[in-house]
């Protein structure tokens, strides 16, 4: 099966709606496999780049947590642990991706929304985490300033991302990995090729991390700061809102 065409990065200006509904059905496709070729395609790593995410939510202040392009609920089931007292939002576009992932959050409430157009009131958060999901969006910047409308004054937002790597290394990995190792291991298993040429090719064609730190700074957040893991095959990059 093929993934219906979905528009590069840089290419999605004017396409939004077209872009929308192309990824939400191929996310909605790949849906129950999605968990499986997690584990297997990262070897177990992305669990821990996750908990080094959810850590970086320590110093939010005590309140409601978003889990933003939520998926199969991976996040939010660690904010859950993290966080007990805290009400708890998974949202994510696709509601087949939170269908297959219900069972490991029982107490988040999980929402179908748009990223870039949120169905929550201005200040509703205390944080909001999102996970692997900024580079899907029809426009990253549209979805940076609805998480800083939904984030209270001091609120935390964390991200977790495969950017578009700067090392030399990381690039070649990155290539080889985007070229081969996801769109073979990841269509076959799936069925659906074209979904993972097309995970490949967004990593390709997103922002890197001091990118996409300059971008949440111009939208409004403060104290913006990042770090790569796993020699900057992953990044996370945490930013505030101001008081």
């Amino acid at each position: 099966m093929s993934a219906a065409p979905i528009p590069e990065v840089g290419a999605r200006a004017g396409r939004e709606g077209a872009h929308a509904d192309a990824a939400r059905g191929m996310f909605g496709r790949i849906a129950p496999t999605y968990d499986t070729l997690n584990r297997l395609m990262s070897a177990g790593v992305d669990r821990r780049w996750r908990l080094r995410a959810i850590a970086e939510l320590s110093s939010a202040p005590p309140g409601p947590v978003l889990d933003l392009c939520a998926g199969t609920l991976d996040l939010t089931a660690l904010v859950a642990c993290a966080r007990p007292g805290d009400r708890l939002v998974a949202a994510d576009f696709s509601p087949a991706m939170l269908d297959a992932g219900r069972h490991k959050a029982p107490r988040a409430e999980t929402v179908v929304a748009d990223a870039t157009k949120l169905p929550f009131g201005a200040g509703e958060f205390g944080a909001v985490v999102c996970g692997f999901g900024m580079r899907n969006l029809a426009s990253t910047e549209a979805g940076a300033r609805e998480v800083l409308r939904v984030l209270r004054p001091g609120g935390v937002f964390v991200t977790l991302e495969l950017f578009r790597p700067e090392r030399l290394v990381t690039r070649a990995f990155h290539r080889a990995y985007a070229r081969v190792v996801l769109p073979t291991i990841g269509g076959w298993l799936s069925g659906d090729r074209g979904a993972y040429q097309y995970l490949a090719r967004s990593m390709a064609g997103f922002v890197t991390r001091r990118e996409y730190e300059v971008l949440l700074a111009r939208v409004g957040f403060g104290r913006v700061s990042g770090f790569d893991l796993t020699f900057g095959v992953a990044s996370i990059v945490r930013a505030e809102v101001r008081t």
